[in-house]
């Protein structure tokens, strides 16, 4: 418990130097809000009135505590350019889409690098397990932008199996707007289940070479038996700690991948709150970035320290 206490304050801690660093950030670049949101033909009168409106006016310093409690509290205003809509509802309406989207991208890596981790080892050094390797060392070189517009071109262009930008509503079709994720989700997960395979793939061979699976085979236990009971369990605690890596970059990758394929979820509402100045919806999307980057390394910590209790015990002895 104490650990998980400590993970949790850590958390707590960055996620606070987080928010003040994106706060300070975008109030000392260049670029008025204010100027923004009244456009060019608007007057001084006009821009220091919209400055007032927006809080612009006073210290930063109480700029920040005043935000940073009012983000605490649910109330994370107003956007300065959706007029009338509040932050909390445009996240809420964009949400769905882009967790949508990392699940099935996690699904799929998690899919993707465990048969053909296990299928690898099963026929080393085969025709298979050099073709298997060839994939994983090109997944991990294709960046997931390109592999987006790739999918997009064959299976979009060519064979027409789906429609472009064409994503349907979550809330009228639940399995057609799962469907319609797929590529974007395979755009995502490809790179990330290459490396997560390449890494669980290393940590099943130390497994097989330890003096436990050599004890085991000479009491007569088969490589599967011994592959299935033993060496997977053991192999995945290391891989758990790059799986929670591999999520917080599945949830800030989307962003690209939003772009790529023109949907609308976090990532399209951010990089329009960038290209607008809007920053009171660019400093909650970044925390809630951070939150999800945090969460995740943390959960993996905590995940492992559950599952092996070796780990627990030996801190307990320093």
């Amino acid at each position: 418990m104490n650990f998980i206490a400590r993970r949790l304050i850590i958390a707590l801690i960055t996620l606070f130097l987080v928010s003040m660093l994106c706060f300070l950030a975008f109030s000392v670049i260049k670029g008025d809000p204010a100027t923004s949101s009244g456009g060019i033909y608007a007057t001084s009168e006009q821009l220091d009135e919209l400055r007032r409106q927006m809080g612009l006016d006073r210290n930063i310093i109480i700029r920040y505590f005043d935000w940073l409690i009012n983000f605490i509290t649910g109330n994370t205003g107003n956007s300065y350019n959706y007029r009338g809509e509040t932050i909390s509802s445009l996240i809420s309406q964009n949400l769905p889409v882009t967790v949508s989207l990392a699940l099935l991208s996690l699904f799929f890596i998690i899919i993707i690098s465990l048969a053909a981790s296990v299928f690898t080892i099963k026929k080393e050094g085969s025709l298979t397990d050099n073709i298997i390797n060839f994939f994983t060392a090109a997944g991990i070189s294709i960046p997931g932008f390109f592999l987006g517009l790739l999918l997009i071109f064959v299976f979009g262009y060519t064979f027409r199996i789906f429609i472009p930008a064409n994503l349907l509503l979550h809330d009228e079709n639940f399995f057609n707007f799962l469907g319609a994720l797929c590529f974007p989700a395979l755009a995502i997960a490809i790179p990330n289940a290459a490396i997560l395979t390449k890494f669980l793939r290393s940590s099943i061979f130390n497994e097989l070479n330890s003096d436990y699976v050599r004890t085991a085979k000479s009491k007569g236990a088969g490589r599967l038996y011994i592959l299935r009971r033993h060496v997977l369990k053991n192999a995945c605690l290391p891989a758990i700690t790059m799986l929670g890596m591999i999520i917080a970059e599945v949830f800030s990758g989307s962003i690209i991948i939003e772009q790529v394929f023109n949907i609308s979820g976090i990532g399209r509402l951010l990089i329009t709150a960038i290209n607008t100045r809007d920053y009171p919806l660019i400093q909650a999307l970044m925390v809630y970035i951070a939150f999800l980057v945090v969460f995740a390394n943390t959960l993996a910590d905590i995940v492992i320290m559950i599952i092996d209790p070796r780990i627990n015990q030996a801190r307990k002895i320093k």
